[in-house]
C-alpha cells in the first residue's frame, strides 16, 4: 500500500505517544483564539504553522511582550505587525490563516550563527540491505530578515559541524549527533507503525542553549537538493544511492538556498 503524505498534526499526535519523543517535541495544539492566548501567556513566544504547509510558507512567530503599548506582535516573512490588544492581534492573525487549520507550537529560541537563527535537517533512509540509517545532515541559517530557515525562503546551507563547533567541543557534538540519530530512528519506528510505505524522513531539529535537540517538524517528502551545497558530496551520493534502491529519484537543483562560506 502506497504511503500517503500526512499533515503535521497527524504525525505530531502519533509521535507524542512515545515518552522519549514527546520530551523532545515542543508542546503544540490546534490553533484557536483561546489556545493561542493560553500558550502565549505560558510561553511568551510561539510559532503558528499551517497544518498542511511546506517550505516555511505561512509560518508566523507570535510574541507577547511584558512592557510597552503594543504588547502583541507577529512576524510573517519580512513583515512585522504589533497591536495593543490580543483581540486586535488575533483578528489580524486570523486573516493570515485564511480559514485553514493551523498548529500553535511553543517557541524555541534557536542558537544563532553570525547573528541569525539556525536549525538542523537530518535525513534518515531505508538502506539497500534493510533497516534505516541517518545518511546526512545540514544546517539551515535563516535569511537576515526572516524567522524561518528554509532554503526556499532565502536560508543559507552550512555543514552542521562547521556551525556547531562554536557551541560545543567534539565530545558534546558527538553526543548531540547520537541523540538526534536515536530520535530519528524512534520517529521512523513510530510513524511506520501508523502509516504505510515510509522509506525516508527529514527531521528538523532546533538546538537550544543547553544543546538539547527539539523536533520541530518531520517531513515525509524531504528535499535532498540542499545537500548539493555541501563540500562533502559523498553525502548526496549516498542519499541518491539509497533512494534509488527503493525507487526514489531527486531533483537536485537548489534555486533559492545559498551556500554558506
Amino acid at each position: 500500500m502506497r504511503h500517503r503524505r500526512k499533515d503535521k498534526w497527524s504525525k505530531d499526535v502519533i509521535m507524542r505517544k512515545e515518552t522519549m519523543l514527546r520530551q523532545h517535541m515542543p508542546p503544540a495544539r490546534i490553533a484557536t483564539k483561546e489556545r493561542l492566548l493560553s500558550m502565549l501567556l505560558k510561553y511568551g513566544m510561539v510559532y503558528v504553522k499551517p497544518v498542511s504547509g511546506s517550505k516555511g510558507r505561512g509560518v508566523m512567530r507570535v510574541e507577547m511582550r511584558k512592557f510597552g503599548e503594543r504588547r502583541y506582535a507577529y512576524q510573517l516573512g519580512e513583515r512585522k505587525r504589533a497591536f495593543a490588544t490580543y483581540d486586535q492581534a488575533y483578528a489580524a492573525i486570523s486573516k493570515e490563516m485564511k480559514g485553514e487549520r493551523y498548529v500553535v507550537q511553543k517557541g524555541i529560541w534557536l542558537l544563532k550563527h553570525r547573528g541569525r537563527p539556525f536549525d538542523i535537517r537530518l535525513m534518515i533512509q531505508r538502506t539497500p540491505w534493510g533497516g534505516f540509517e541517518t545518511t546526512g545532515t545540514f544546517t539551515r541559517v535563516a535569511h537576515p530578515r526572516k524567522i524561518v530557515t528554509n532554503g526556499s525562503q532565502g536560508g543559507t546551507i552550512y555543514a552542521t559541524d562547521d556551525v556547531l563547533r562554536q557551541f560545543a567541543g567534539a565530545v558534546k557534538r558527538k553526543e548531540l549527533y547520537r541523540r538526534m540519530d536515536d530520535l530519528a530512528h524512534r520517529t521512523v519506528k513510530r510513524l511506520r507503525g501508523a502509516f504505510s510505505g515510509i522509506k525516508e524522513l527529514g527531521l528538523d531539529y532546533a538546538i537550544d542553549s543547553s544543546l538539547k535537540p527539539w523536533i520541530l517538524e518531520v517531513n515525509t517528502l524531504p528535499d535532498a537538493a540542499p545537500f548539493t551545497l555541501l563540500k562533502d558530496q559523498s553525502v548526496v551520493r549516498r542519499i541518491v544511492r539509497y533512494g534509488k534502491a527503493y525507487g526514489k529519484t531527486y531533483k537536485l537543483v537548489c534555486k533559492k538556498a545559498k551556500r554558506g562560506l
